[in-house]
């Protein structure tokens, strides 16, 4: 079965469509091109939202 999930690739900074790179330089699965795109977007708004968190604590 192929894999047809999406996945951001850290090491080349693109979104790539199955299982490219190993699990080190790999963010995902997603279901969406669009999705795997925005992988560092949603990952450094949900640090600063724990960080805000950590904060009030």
């Amino acid at each position: 079965m192929a894999d047809d999930k999406w996945y951001y690739d850290l090491a080349t900074g693109e979104a790539v469509q199955g299982k490219v790179s190993g699990w080190e330089n790999r963010m995902g699965p997603y279901d969406s091109r669009g999705e795997a795109e925005a992988a560092l977007a949603r990952a450094r708004a949900r640090n600063e939202a724990w960080d805000a968190q950590d904060e009030d604590d």
